[in-house]
């Protein structure tokens, strides 16, 4: 029985993963279920077995990717005795795993051009987005109460100039790397964009009170 059960999580995990990969590369409507159950060599019919629908599946892809940040933003393991060193290597880090899971970007960019229509769907996301806001308040109290960080900066506020730029390597790659000839694959470039994102949020936070 457990056997049997380890059995169907794991194709209930690669279907996902791979649902994941084409619902990022060809959007909700072009995606097609054969193709996935293709990818996978498996059956549409078992596809529906286990999410019903292709909608359910793109639920079931969506809530996946979200819970794919969220479990490695738990794993973040920042320096919790010197606060600017900790918000640094959590700017970091999180650039580390957006360029490392850039199917998770574009499945966020279907979202939104779908005005999150289907993510409104999955209450549980909203849960389970707090860890994340939790760590940055605590970072946050500790600068403000060294006086290292100005008083008026909100957890949100730093974790949306994180995301914005972090996003912007995957969303605009392509773009922006033709009308500027910037490689964002080369290990330099990447280097160089992973330390901007670090001296942006620290600067901010480090600098007086307007």
């Amino acid at each position: 029985m457990a056997t049997l059960q380890r059995d169907a999580e794991r194709t209930r995990s690669e279907l996902l993963a791979v649902a994941t990969e084409v619902f990022a590369e060809q959007g909700y409507s072009g995606a097609r279920v054969d193709e996935i159950a293709e990818r996978t060599r498996t059956t549409k019919r078992m596809i529906y077995y286990y999410f019903e629908s292709k909608e359910g599946l793109y639920l079931a892809a969506l809530e996946h990717a979200y819970l794919g940040i969220r479990a490695a933003e738990r794993t973040i393991d920042v320096d919790r005795t010197d606060p600017v060193r900790a918000v640094r290597e959590l700017a970091e880090l999180t650039f580390d795993h957006h360029v490392s899971h850039q199917a998770f970007i574009r499945i966020v960019a279907i979202e939104n051009v779908h005005r999150g229509e289907f993510i409104r769907r999955i209450e549980s996301l909203r849960r389970v987005a707090q860890p994340a806001k939790n760590l940055l308040d605590e970072i946050l109290e500790r600068g403000r109460a060294g006086g290292v960080f100005r008083p008026e900066v909100d957890a949100l506020d730093v974790h949306m100039v994180i995301s914005a730029y972090c996003v912007f390597q995957i969303a605009n790659r392509h773009t922006f790397g033709y009308l500027f000839d910037v490689d964002f694959d080369d290990p330099a470039t990447r280097a160089h964009q992973r330390s901007v994102i670090g001296d942006v949020v620290v600067g901010w936070l480090t600098a007086p009170a307007r």
